[in-house]
């Protein structure tokens, strides 16, 4: 228990920063809207991935460096491809987490009438970064296993309480949408992309890992390291069900109409727990709701960063340390960047929306990508041969590489009207 207690933290920080966006808001939506129809779709992604993430964790501990000085030993076209896919994904991915966690801190304090529209959305970022300036990864390693046991907490009652209540009155004019149809492909690529989160965002557990050792003093091994990434991604991938059945058993099949703004949908994900808890529970929920998304921005401002900095270092710096400053400054750069997709798109009435499907959309057709990276990492002769995957790990990778790229290969087929 002394072991762990000392590895604990990078594993339960992963899943934190997952249960956000991507269970909240993605996996809630497929239950309201299409019940359990991609039940089977996210446990199987969630296994697909999970060789890509555990890679990230693996090498750290097995190397003592980061993913990202890993793809520059694969050569320069490997450490610019990664810099290429972050640059592109890091707005939209910390604009969507933003947005949302802005979103549930309207509906807890209810400032819906402010005077000023971007305040909670300021007051977020804002916190955040002093946060991560002054407190760094020592304080979120502590606030996250707080936040993250809290919403565990909480989804896992709301879901037993659930199962006691009648089952809701199916409406007569519901016609079930038709799940296997071209409509469907943008937003199972957009629930799988971000399932349980981004596949480029596995760098950050590399980093998170190296970090735990600096401030804790511990070394710990590959099994241990492994070990506790693998506790916190099956909480990821449990609560990733938990919240789509809870939508398919509250909302499928009524007359509930999913909406689409901002501070409807927050409103009406909250609504989903405490109409199985009761009504009492409503600010609990909210509460456990923001701060769960809290902690998802903290997580996403820390990791973007710190990927941003060691890119820079590797890329720029010939891989040396440049400094405190330059951590503050890719702080800096991912919180303007990521508020200024929220501006931008702040006059679209369906703005909410679709900077998390745009977010997740990228986040899958960059998945491949990385996959391959972390994989040819892993299993090259340089690496370790004691702390390489096992031949079913591998085998798992290679499908999940060929799926993640046919997937991605279907959606860019759609997209440019090739099935009309």
């Amino acid at each position: 228990m002394n072991k762990l207690f000392k590895v604990l933290g990078p594993g339960i920080l992963f899943a934190s920063t997952a249960i956000g966006v991507s269970h909240l808001v993605q996996s809630t939506r497929a239950g309201m809207l299409y019940g359990y129809g991609f039940l089977g779709a996210i446990i199987i992604i969630n296994i697909l991935k999970y060789p890509f993430f555990e890679y990230g964790t693996r090498y750290a501990a097995g190397s003592n460096e980061s993913l990202i000085d890993g793809y520059k030993r694969l050569g320069k076209w490997a450490i610019w491809s990664y810099f290429m896919v972050m640059i592109v994904s890091l707005f939209f991915v910390s604009a969507a987490v933003f947005q949302v966690t802005a979103v549930f801190m309207k509906e807890l304090f209810q400032m819906e009438d402010v005077g000023y529209t971007f305040l909670p959305l300021l007051l977020i970022i804002g916190s955040c970064y002093l946060i991560l300036a002054l407190g760094k990864y020592k304080f979120l390693d502590q606030f996250i296993k707080v936040v993250g046991i809290a919403m565990i907490i909480c989804v896992t009652v709301a879901f037993i309480m659930t199962f006691s209540k009648d089952d809701v009155i199916t409406s007569e004019q519901f016609n079930a949408p038709e799940l296997w149809s071209l409509s469907t492909i943008p937003f199972g690529i957009a629930l799988l992309g971000w399932m349980p989160t981004a596949v480029d965002l596995s760098t950050w557990n590399s980093l998170w890992t190296l970090e735990k050792q600096k401030i804790s003093g511990y070394k710990a091994t590959v099994k241990e390291s492994t070990n506790e990434f693998a506790l916190g991604y099956g909480i990821s991938a449990v609560l990733a069900v938990l919240f789509l059945a809870l939508g398919a058993m509250l909302v499928y099949g009524t007359d509930t109409v999913i909406i689409s703004s901002s501070a409807g949908f927050a409103n009406q994900v909250i609504n989903l727990f405490t109409s199985a808890i009761g009504e009492w529970a409503y600010y609990i929920i909210a509460i456990a709701a923001f701060c769960i998304m809290y902690g998802t921005s903290i997580g996403v401002l820390d990791g973007y960063s710190r990927a941003l900095k060691r890119t820079s270092e590797v890329l720029f710096f010939k891989s040396k340390e440049a400094g405190e400053q330059w951590y503050l400054c890719a702080l800096t750069i991912t919180a303007i960047g990521g508020f200024s997709i929220c501006y931008f798109l702040n006059g679209n009435p369906q703005g909410f929306l679709l900077i998390v499907d745009v977010a997740t959309i990228l986040s899958f057709l960059f998945a491949p990508i990385v996959a391959v990276l972390n994989y040819q990492l892993v299993v090259r002769k340089e690496f370790p041969e004691e702390h390489r995957p096992h031949l079913i790990m591998r085998l798992i990778s290679l499908l999940g590489i060929t799926v993640l790229s046919v997937l991605s290969l279907v959606y860019v087929c759609y997209y440019f009207g090739a099935f009309n």
